[in-house]
């Protein structure tokens, strides 16, 4: 039932106290997941809070000030939205402040559902051997049989790791969760990227995006309609929202590719690399938006030692 996996969030993977503040924000698009998890969170403690916003335009747009003052002031904060509070300073504010933080943008009823099938032990495990991999690297060359060929360099950068539990004061990360990842440097990426199964703010793509990136920039994005669709998204933002901003690896063998970056980027066998900002994961650009593309069966290469081969993993 999805209030049983209401449930499982607010204890396992958030480890709701009694006499803890939980809030809940969410927008008139996700409003019945937030009221999901607004009438779970009654069970394990007193006064829970939801707040209903307007839906954001975009990825990584700020929330309301009103909204980011409460988000400071919660112990557990849920952030059920159609566009991500993830990359911003509202959230980031939370964290610094010690809010325990799960944004799930785009959730939906079946994503809810599948996560009563997450290995979250393994996720652990796995997103720990990962992310101490892409910290230890300085450089990465990712292709694809269907064209991708770019290269990067993480020297210096931290890797990440997202695994599903938010139980230490200032944890973040994503539910679904699953994921290991990284800031590359700016300005250092070339070459081709082809994004084959979804794109945030485009969705479940029918025909690949291709990329054409030169000095860390997006500066030419080919693909019928969706290319139109993602120019259109970008525009207002400038170019820092054509930034070459991250490289995740998906880690989650029970999330499945939908339409939906939220899942799909966890799903286990892809990559995605996302435009935009990475200012709140070790990069120095901040921007109002952030969209991660999917790619399967990608080959992935470390300081030229092989890691991933067309989505098996060789480390």
């Amino acid at each position: 039932m999805l209030k049983d996996a209401c449930r499982t969030i607010l204890r396992s993977s958030m480890g709701v106290k009694e006499n803890e503040s939980v809030v809940i924000v969410t927008d008139n698009v996700l409003f019945d997941i937030g009221k999901l998890f607004f009438d779970a969170a009654q069970e394990y403690c007193s006064e829970p809070v939801l707040i209903i916003m307007r839906e954001r335009a975009s990825h990584g747009e700020e929330p309301p000030e009103n909204v980011a003052l409460a988000m400071e002031d919660a112990d557990v904060l849920l952030l059920p939205t159609i566009k991500s509070l993830s990359h911003t300073q509202a959230r980031k504010n939370a964290c610094i402040t010690g809010a325990r933080v799960a944004s799930m943008p785009h959730i939906t009823k079946d994503m809810l559902m599948r996560l009563s099938d997450a290995d979250v032990d393994t996720m652990e495990k796995d997103g720990r051997r990962w992310s101490k991999a892409l910290t230890e690297a300085s450089d990465v060359h990712i292709t694809t049989d269907l064209g991708t060929d770019l290269s990067f360099s993480i020297k210096g950068r931290k890797g990440e790791y997202d695994s599903g539990l938010y139980t230490k004061k200032g944890a973040f990360g994503n539910i679904p969760a699953g994921e290991a990842f990284i800031a590359p440097v700016e300005g250092t990426a070339n070459g081709t990227l082809i994004i084959d199964a979804s794109m945030a703010s485009v969705g479940k793509l029918d025909e690949p995006l291709r990329i054409i990136v030169k000095d860390g920039m997006a500066t030419g994005i080919e693909g019928k309609s969706e290319a139109g669709k993602l120019e259109e998204v970008l525009r207002p933002y400038g170019d820092s929202a054509r930034n070459i901003a991250e490289l995740g690896i998906g880690t989650n063998a029970s999330a499945i590719i939908t339409g939906a970056t939220l899942e799909d980027e966890k799903t286990k066998g892809t990559i995605h690399i996302a435009l935009g900002d990475n200012a709140t994961f070790g990069g120095t650009v901040s921007s109002p938006s952030h969209l991660d593309g999917i790619i399967t069966r990608p080959t992935l290469y470390l300081d030229g030692k092989k890691v991933i081969d067309k989505g098996n993993w060789i480390l």
